[in-house]
C-alpha cells in the first residue's frame, strides 16, 4: 500500500492512523513524512497496523532537503521482517528513494518507495534513470519487486478526457506540461514494471488526487499515485483498488493484494 499523508499529517494525523489500523497494510509507503524524525508518528503507525517498531519493520528514508527547508521523507513499514534496507538520495533525486529488501515465507521481495519530483516532467525523468539504477530492467524482470509511491506522473492508459490539457489549464495545472506529458510512465513499462491497479482493478475507482485551483472552483481528477510490480509477484495479483481517505490527505492511497 502507498499513502502519501500530506505534509506530515499535521492535525490529520489521527485519521490517518484509523485508515491504517482499519487497513492493516502487510507493507505499506508513506510519502512526505515531514517532520518525523523523532520516530514518534512512525511507531505510531507501526503500532497501528499491528507491528514492532523496531527497524526490522520500520524505516525513514531521510529525503534531501527542498529549497523551502522542507524534507519529505519517505518512510516503510513491513509486517515481514527487513532484512535490509538503504536510502537513495543523490541530488537528481528530489527527496530519496527508499529501498528496502523484505522476507516473505522465505522470499526476498525488494520494495522501492518513491516520491518523484512535483513540478516537472524533465525532473521526474532524470529520477526514473536514478530509479532504473536502483532496480535494473533486467532484475527486475526476472526477480521479486515492488514499487510504490507518488510518483506525481500521469500514464496513458488512465481514461482521462480528450480534452485534459484543457481541464488542466482551467485548474492551474502545469507540472505534466502543456500538451500533457507521459514519458515517466511510458519509461517505467518499458522496464517491465506493471501498474497493478490497471492489471487487475477491484472496482472502477481509479482517482488518487483531485487538483483544483479554489478562487474559480475548478478542478482535474488525476492519478499519480501507484503500485508497480515486477513479473513474479504480478502473476499473483489478486486485485488493486483505490482507498478514499476523505479528508485525511489530498491523496487517496492505492493498495495490492497479491496472493
Amino acid at each position: 500500500m502507498t499513502f502519501n499523508v500530506l505534509l506530515g499529517g499535521q492535525d490529520r494525523f489521527d485519521a490517518i492512523r484509523a485508515i491504517m489500523a482499519a487497513v492493516r497494510p502487510d507493507i505499506l509507503v508513506l510519502e512526505e513524512c515531514l517532520g518525523w524524525e523523532d520516530g514518534e508518528r512512525l511507531a505510531a503507525v507501526a503500532e497501528a497496523i499491528g507491528v514492532p517498531a523496531d527497524e526490522h519493520h520500520a524505516v525513514l528514508g531521510t529525503a534531501n532537503q527542498r529549497p523551502s527547508g522542507r524534507r519529505h521523507h519517505v518512510a516503510l513499514v513491513s509486517r515481514p521482517p527487513i532484512a535490509r534496507s538503504q536510502v537513495h538520495a543523490p541530488s537528481e533525486v528530489a527527496h530519496c528513494l527508499l529501498e528496502a529488501e523484505v522476507d516473505v515465507d522465505g522470499t526476498p521481495l525488494t520494495v522501492i518507495g518513491a516520491h518523484l519530483h512535483a513540478n516537472d516532467e524533465d525532473s521526474r525523468l532524470v529520477e526514473v534513470e536514478a530509479l532504473l539504477g536502483i532496480a535494473p530492467p533486467d532484475a527486475v524482470r526476472a526477480g521479486e519487486w515492488v514499487l510504490c509511491g507518488d510518483l506525481n506522473s500521469l500514464t496513458r492508459h488512465d481514461p482521462y478526457p480528450p480534452d485534459l490539457d484543457q481541464h488542466l489549464a482551467r485548474a492551474g495545472v502545469h507540472k505534466y506540461g502543456h500538451p500533457p506529458r507521459f514519458e515517466v510512465m511510458d519509461r517505467l513499462f518499458a522496464a517491465g514494471w506493471i501498474d497493478a491497479l490497471r492489471e487487475r482493478p477491484r472496482d472502477g475507482r481509479w482517482v488518487t488526487a483531485r487538483r483544483a485551483r479554489g478562487d474559480e472552483g475548478v478542478s482535474v481528477d488525476t492519478r499519480t499515485d501507484y503500485v508497480l510490480l515486477s513479473p513474479a509477484p504480478a502473476a499473483r495479483l489478486v486485485a488493486a483498488d483505490v482507498i478514499e481517505v476523505g479528508g485525511a490527505s489530498d491523496h487517496h492511497a492505492v493498495m495490492a493484494e497479491l496472493q
